[in-house]
């Protein structure tokens, strides 16, 4: 899949380097693969969740929660929020 931005991956990472592994294993999984639905995606991420129209994959033991718009049709996946347990929680990412 084309991951549109990687930007918001490596600035997480920067703040928070306990989790730059975990990302850079997600974003190379995802660049290599092709998923047709969200069906397909859970094979490869159990733990995703679609949560309204987006995407939510639970990222590093559960450490870091990652919201993506998924466009299955486009095979593309645009990066919205990487967030904290903590931050995904509070909820402003819905606003």
């Amino acid at each position: 899949m084309h991951v549109i931005t990687r930007k918001r991956l490596n600035e997480f990472a920067e703040r928070h380097f306990d989790a730059k592994s975990s990302l850079a294993r997600w974003y190379a999984i995802m660049r290599k693969s092709r998923f047709l639905n969200l069906a397909q995606l859970r094979e490869t991420f159990s733990h995703a969740d679609q949560v309204e129209k987006f995407t939510v994959f639970n990222i590093g033991g559960n450490k870091v929660r990652l919201i993506a718009a998924v466009h299955y049709n486009r095979n593309k996946i645009y990066i919205r929020h990487v967030l904290t347990h903590e931050e995904y929680d509070a909820g402003k990412w819905k606003k």
